[in-house]
């Protein structure tokens, strides 16, 4: 989705030659992995985060294109609303100091980012759902001037026909309609990538889909919309709901939602490519010059831009990249499960019980995925969601004689994964003290049960019981989050409560 896009409409013609141009990359990917031209293993991973921009007061600022002006990097881009941004770090080779390395990376990116956002009485923040949007912010209006976010809005909306319904019971429940996908710029998260190679590539996207419960239980950092309370992980939903083609007609006919968890487990990253083919409609037929099946015959690597751009718009919480480097075709997991936030120390830690626990599983003799039902990891990605670190997930429990249990989620990441995650890590090769710092840190939130989520919940019901409005009250929360966050200190660390004048509380 990242190419140049002009703002245009489509007609039959347009759809028809991009449906025959999808068909012809699906052949030659199929081609590409049948003749092995995939690159060797390399280790490689990637991290991009998106970001919030918020005044002094805690409320978001549209000024996404003043702020990157000033930043003045191609490590910055926009974001879909103009009160986003988002970050990429390079690829890193897992191994060594690589997190210590990549934090160190994101510090030094984001405090400058922060100090060139000063200058425009903006600053950065990284979390799921920033507290103090409001239902006027997130409207065409404010989506970001590229054309291809005006494009990607413009076919969305046309395919649904109606407004978009949003509809989440929580704690509280949020009921309105939006004439346009700019509530979805509300969703910031992270994304980790991992570069694998052909044979392993099911292996791992399997692991990232069982453990993709987990990842939130953990992590869970976006509990507020709108001044409601809702799930502890609200941007799923958020995300399903407000890039949703379906009207409700198509719904109760089962048509999958283009913003999805899946249905099976794979045997090859070709299932993923043709299943968004056979399942969604193209939302951007923009064909390219290119004859995929002639360059293959030719010897070359082809683009496949076709099946590159349909596949940005199929949003799986697990998704299928292909990619060229160095003229080399890869094949990458992108994992876009986590949010934002809240720190620097808790994106990395993150990211590290990631990667460990992918390596880990998928490297089992007995696969997780051959012991748990895929519809019970897609109730408990919903179970995470909802309930967040309280949450009790689905899970195999351990020895010969199988069946499932459920289990808190912090038991079973103290008691099962983390040592998992561990020996993953040390597979990679990662040096012992990061694996023991990061991993630390998540060890430290299941012990305390205190994560993203929690801790924004607790001190904005403080708030409400010293006596602030609701509104004041997310503000006041989003304010002291934005300071606890420049810190760099974990999350489980963090005094719940907002910290009057002069007074320092104690953990």
């Amino acid at each position: 989705m990242g190419e140049k896009v002009v703002a245009g409409g489509f007609d039959l013609s347009d759809r028809q030659r991009y449906r025959r141009k999808l068909q012809q990359c699906l052949a030659g990917l199929r081609r590409l992995l049948e003749e092995q031209r995939f690159d060797r293993p390399k280790n490689l991973m990637g991290l991009e985060i998106e970001l919030n921009l918020a005044g002094p007061d805690g409320m978001p600022r549209m000024m996404n294109a003043e702020v990157l002006e000033r930043i003045a990097s191609h490590d910055f881009q926009t974001e879909l609303g103009m009160f986003n941004l988002e970050v990429n770090i390079a690829p890193h080779r897992l191994s060594g100091r690589v997190f210590d390395q990549l934090a160190e990376e994101l510090r030094t990116g984001l405090n400058y980012a922060h100090r060139k956002a000063n200058e425009v009485a903006a600053g950065i923040v990284m979390i799921g759902i920033l507290p103090t949007l409001a239902r006027q912010d997130l409207v065409s209006g404010n989506l970001s001037a590229v054309d291809r976010y005006t494009l990607l809005n413009d076919q969305i909306v046309a395919a649904r026909g109606e407004d978009f319904a949003l509809d989440i019971e929580g704690v509280e429940r949020l009921i309105c309609t939006s004439a346009s996908i700019a509530p979805e710029a509300a969703c910031t998260s992270v994304q980790l990538h991992l570069q694998v190679t052909p044979g392993r590539f099911a292996d791992v996207w399997n692991a990232a889909q069982a453990v993709a419960a987990v990842q939130i239980a953990v992590g869970a950092n976006a509990p507020f919309l709108f001044g409601h309370e809702l799930w502890r992980e609200s941007r799923p939903p958020l995300f399903l709901q407000s890039t949703d083609t379906r009207p409700p007609e198509l719904q109760a006919q089962g048509v999958r939602p283009r913003t999805w968890f899946g249905e099976r487990w794979i045997t090859s990253a070709y299932d993923l490519f043709e299943e968004n083919l056979r399942y969604f409609p193209p939302l951007l037929p923009i064909c390219d010059d290119e004859d995929s099946l002639r360059v293959l015959d030719e010897g070359g690597v082809p683009r496949l831009a076709e099946l590159v751009l349909h596949n940005g718009t199929v949003y799986r919480w697990n998704r299928p990249v292909y990619g060229i480097a160095d003229g080399v075709p890869h094949l990458r997991v992108e994992n876009r499960v986590l949010p934002a936030g809240p720190s620097v120390t808790d994106v990395i830690a993150n990211a590290a019980f990631y990667y460990g626990l992918v390596r880990a599983l998928a490297e089992e003799s007995r696969p997780v995925w051959t012991r748990l039902p895929f519809g019970a990891a897609a109730a408990n990605f919903d179970e995470a969601c909802r309930y967040g670190i309280e949450a009790e997930l689905e899970w195999p429990r351990p020895g010969r004689f199988g069946g499932t249990a459920r289990r808190p989620a912090v038991d079973l990441v103290r008691e099962e994964l983390l040592p998992l995650a561990a020996a993953g890590l040390d597979a990679w090769g990662v040096e012992p003290a990061d694996r023991d710092h990061f991993l630390g840190v998540i060890e430290g939130r299941c012990r305390r049960k205190k994560n993203g989520a929690s801790w924004q919940v607790a001190t904005y019901h403080q708030a409400l019981d010293g006596g602030l409005e609701r509104d004041v009250a997310l503000a006041a929360t989003t304010r002291r989050y934005c300071e606890l966050m420049h810190t760099g200190e974990p999350v489980h660390l963090w005094p719940v409560g907002l910290v009057p004048d002069g007074v320092v509380q104690s953990r």
